[in-house]
Parts: C-alpha cells; sequence; structure tokens
C-alpha cells in the first residue's frame, strides 16, 4: 500500500462556525492543508481564512475549484440543499473527482440526495456524523460514524482518522444519520431527564452536590450526568450543543419514527422542552439550559408555571 502524505489531501470547509472552524483548526495542526474556507457569514469566513493562511472563498463553486476534500458543516436539511443546488452557484459545479464528507446532522433522505446530485457530478460523498463537542473536534477527538460507499469511506480514512478518536463504519448512505438521530434523541431524554431530578432535589432542599454523587453511583448515570450536571446548578450555559439543535434532532428521530408506525411519548416530551426554550429565546443556551425551565425560582420555570396558571384559567372560564 502507498504511504499516505497528507500534503496530497488538499482541504476545503463549509460552515466554519463553532465545530467547522475547530475541525479545520486541527486538520491544519495536523499536517493537513486547509486550503478554502466559505460561510455564509463573510466577516467570519474571511477572519478563520486569515487565522487559517486560507482563501476565504466568495462562492461555493472556488471552494470546490480550491480543494479535493470538502468538509461540510452546515446547520439543517435547508442549508444543505442549498449548498449543494444542481442549478446556480454549488459545490457541484466542476466537482469531477472531487470528495465531500459531509458531517451536519440532518435527515437520512438529504444524505442520500446529496450523494445522488453528487454521484451525477462525477464526484463522491461520505456522511460524517459527529457525536461530541466543541472541544472534540478542536482536538481530533470526534466520534465519527460513516456511511456511504466503502471504497469512498477508505478513500477518506486518513482525514477521518485525523478527525476522530473512534471511528465507525456505520453501512450504505443514510445509516449514519439514522444512528445518529438515536444517539441524539437519547441524548436529550437523558438530558431533560436530569434537569427534572436536579430540580426537584433543589425544591426538596437536597444537597445536590451530594445528589450528583449518588446518581453517579446509581442506575441514575449517564454521560450527561457528567457533562451537563454542575452546569445545570452553576446554570453555566455556555454553548457546546444548543437547545435549538437539541429540539431540531430529536424531531429528526420522531419523523423516522413516525415512518416506522411507533409512538415515541419521551422523545415528544423532551422535543417540546427544548422547543419551549426556542419560544422564550433561549434557542441558543447549551442544552444543559433545559434545567432552567425545572429548577425552581428560575425565570424560565416562572414564566412556564405562569403560562400553565393562565391556560388554567382560561379553561375553567370556558366551562
Amino acid at each position: 500500500m502507498p504511504r499516505i502524505r497528507k500534503a496530497d489531501y488538499s482541504v476545503g470547509v463549509v460552515g466554519v462556525g463553532r465545530m467547522g472552524a475547530n475541525i479545520a483548526r486541527h486538520l491544519k495542526d495536523d499536517g493537513f492543508p486547509v486550503t478554502t474556507v466559505y460561510d455564509v457569514n463573510a466577516k467570519l469566513a474571511a477572519s478563520v481564512a486569515k487565522e487559517l493562511e486560507a482563501k476565504a472563498a466568495a462562492t461555493l463553486a472556488e471552494v470546490t475549484a480550491g480543494a479535493d476534500y470538502i468538509i461540510t458543516v452546515v446547520t439543517d436539511d435547508r442549508s444543505m440543499k442549498s449548498i449543494f443546488p444542481e442549478r446556480g452557484d454549488s459545490l457541484l459545479q466542476d466537482a469531477k473527482d472531487k470528495t465531500f464528507i459531509n458531517c451536519a446532522t440532518i435527515t437520512p433522505d438529504t444524505h442520500v440526495l446529496v450523494e445522488k446530485r453528487a454521484s451525477k457530478a462525477g464526484a463522491r460523498s461520505l456522511e460524517g456524523c459527529m457525536a461530541s463537542s466543541i472541544t472534540q473536534a478542536r482536538e481530533g477527538t470526534l466520534y465519527l460514524m460513516c456511511g456511504g460507499r466503502k471504497a469512498v469511506f477508505d478513500r477518506c480514512k486518513p482525514l477521518l482518522d485525523s478527525m476522530s478518536v473512534d471511528l465507525r463504519y456505520i453501512g450504505s448512505t443514510g445509516k449514519a444519520a439514522q444512528v445518529k438521530a438515536l444517539v441524539n434523541m437519547v441524548m436529550n431524554i437523558n438530558t431533560a431527564g436530569l434537569a427534572e431530578g436536579l430540580g426537584l432535589g433543589k425544591a426538596l432542599g437536597l444537597d445536590l452536590e451530594v445528589l450528583m454523587e449518588v446518581f453517579s453511583q446509581t442506575g441514575a448515570n449517564s454521560r450527561v450526568l457528567e457533562t451537563d450536571g454542575e452546569d445545570m446548578v452553576a446554570r453555566d450555559h455556555e454553548c457546546y450543543f444548543s437547545a435549538a439543535h437539541a429540539a431540531k434532532d430529536s424531531g429528526i428521530a420522531l419523523a423516522l419514527a413516525r415512518q416506522k408506525g411507533l409512538d415515541l411519548p419521551l422523545a415528544r416530551r423532551t422535543k417540546a422542552q427544548f422547543a419551549r426554550m426556542i419560544d422564550l429565546g433561549k434557542g441558543e443556551l447549551d442544552k444543559s439550559g433545559v434545567a432552567e425551565l425545572t429548577f425552581p425560582g428560575r425565570a424560565l420555570a416562572r414564566s412556564k408555571a405562569a403560562k400553565k396558571r393562565k391556560a388554567g384559567k382560561a379553561k375553567a372560564k370556558k366551562s
């Protein structure tokens, strides 16, 4: 097998927000040439490009022209379709022999659509679904779940190995997105459940530090307890994974459930909690911010209780 030379992997990154920028920083530090970046926020793209000594592309087509491997990290299905249109400015323009690694959490059907469009343009496409956060992106320790043709996965493996600490090939296109949706659905349920447990503990006057220690040694333990427990108590909701993303991702899982005729009541209620944060203008808080809805005395919890009382009074008047 020929020796892999990192210098042969010219990389473009589309979407240089928290995750995309840190993936780009890590790859550059690890010796992969990051040649081109793009973001709908042109000022952000220019700043990241300057830092990485890369080009800030003015168009999507410039990214494809300037790199052989293009990593995309966008927010949702609509954004994903907007960077892979079949007409106008597109990553698909002159994309023959280019490879796209798509890291956004989007629906499986959209990954399948992108693969079809890429194939039609003579390009390759791979799902690179991430189950990690900003710190792991910067350190190259993402948990990556990949879907697509195995030959494309093998071709991308040097880049993927650099980005991740645990790399899994899941199967055909769409399968990795399905697994990612389930991962985030369960994580979101755990997060909302922990917020309720700690909120009730606070209302009961329990020592929350002791309560979390007990949780950690019993069936109440979870990865979320480790990552979010202290933040919920301290009200430190610096964003690593937003409430808005939690609502979106739970929605993807619920759509998959509906396709299979399944009712998932915990997932439905959890999505409603995160959707309420969005309604209250707090969707950009970290998902740990769901505790603001459950801890006694906190503003969002008070507003929620007030809304319930108002609805109850309205119902009583009607009856």
